[in-house]
């Protein structure tokens, strides 16, 4: 189930391309020299990828409170129904109830921090540009996190959100050269596929809450993802 953060980083990059694509293409790399181009945008990505891991060891560490609480299979289900759900639900409708209002002044202070490092061009810059930009709120991040909690490990919640930002990079360095070759017909037939693929995705974490005794796919009743402790015994 780990590798499913991949997916979601790879499916979503196409909507960071809407989201976070302005702020990518408005990076304050060389233009004039390639290799000093790719170093950087390299250190930008290295900052959303902090950010992204500093997330998921946060959310982890809850999905380990709720492992010792004994709540493993419940919450891979909860997990996968809260996926399905943002998957379904238009964005508008989260928009409109601004679910980010309780932190509105903490994400203001993020955008203004961001706006500050654009007049900078050397790496500390970019790398800051990175992790305020991981830190910004984004549909498919909060469904990122629901796997990382679902993870019920530190390490492994960390990890998880290690791999959905790796998949994320490609897309999202990819727009500093081709942002001007994607069509917007390109861009909607994707669009219209992440929720399928989101949903998918939801689904498998919540076959695998209901314990069918699928080797690897659904275990029974034992722990989701750590099985070994119980075999020392």
């Amino acid at each position: 189930m780990i590798y499913s953060a991949i997916i979601l980083g790879l499916i979503s990059s196409f909507h960071c391309i809407g989201m976070c694509g302005p702020i990518a293409m408005m990076l304050p790399v060389d233009r004039n020299n390639p290799a000093k181009k790719t170093t950087q945008i390299l250190t930008y990505q290295l900052g959303r990828l902090t950010a992204y891991s500093s997330l998921g060891l946060l959310f982890g560490l809850l999905g380990k409170g709720l492992f010792i609480a004994g709540f493993q299979q419940q919450l891979s289900i909860i997990v996968g129904l809260l996926m399905i759900t943002v998957a379904i639900v238009p964005e508008k409708v989260f928009t409109k109830y601004n679910f980010s209002k309780p932190v509105y002044k903490v994400i203001s202070k993020v955008k203004s921090s961001l706006g500050k490092q654009f007049k900078n061009k050397n790496y500390k810059s970019l790398f800051t540009i990175g992790l305020l930009n991981g830190y910004l709120p984004c549909g498919m991040v909060y469904v990122a996190l629901f796997g990382a909690i679902a993870m019920q490990s530190v390490l492994l919640g960390t990890f998880y959100m290690f791999l959905f930002g790796l998949g994320t990079i490609p897309m999202m360095s990819a727009v500093v050269y081709i942002a001007n070759f994607i069509t917007p017909k390109t861009r909607n037939t994707i669009q219209k596929a992440i929720p399928i693929l989101t949903i998918a995705i939801g689904m498998l974490f919540i076959v695998r809450g209901l314990g069918l005794d699928i080797p690897y796919l659904s275990p029974s009743n034992m722990s989701l993802f750590v099985q070994a402790e119980a075999n020392c015994h």
